[in-house]
């Protein structure tokens, strides 16, 4: 599938925040551009805040994302458009919560959270499919967030 992004992306700052800074503006795999460049915010402003303070961004960001791929969302008239990737930005940002510092790191967080935001188990899977509006477009990447938070987690724990 071969993502169109309307030019309001370019324009309108709300669009071009739902569309990841212009990431989700990519041809192909815009998911995956999305979480890429969710990757550098998480280095240069998220990784070396307290626990509590990075929790507080997770849940603006999550409110905001609600608005954002909403208003977004109904403005192009399609529902969770593929280009819209505030939701990934999010997603891999809860992933990333409590995570040791390092590139290793960081790249499995990367590799979970695609994986659970792509395969979509239960009950990701049912909230993609009957939850809408902006509040379900967030939704899904949230659980697939917290999910690969807890497999991360335990991997940290368990294995490294």
């Amino acid at each position: 599938m071969v993502n169109s992004a309307p030019a309001s992306v370019w324009r309108n700052p709300i669009h071009f925040l739902a569309f990841g800074l212009g990431s989700g503006a990519a041809p192909k795999a815009p998911g995956t551009f999305g979480t890429l460049a969710a990757v550098p915010l998480f280095i240069w402003f998220l990784q070396d805040l307290t626990a509590t303070a990075y929790f507080i961004v997770l849940v603006v960001t999550s409110l905001v994302g609600i608005y954002l791929c909403g208003k977004t969302s109904k403005d192009m008239g399609v529902h969770d458009h593929a280009g819209i990737v505030w939701d990934e930005f999010v997603g891999f940002w809860i992933t990333m919560w409590l995570a040791p510092a390092g590139w290793f790191y960081i790249v499995l967080g990367f590799v979970l959270f695609r994986l659970f935001d792509i395969l979509k188990p239960w009950p990701i899977s049912w909230v993609d499919k009957n939850v809408h509006g902006g509040f379900g477009i967030m939704l899904d990447d949230i659980l697939a967030g917290i999910m690969s938070f807890v497999v991360l987690q335990a991997l940290v724990k368990f294995v490294f």
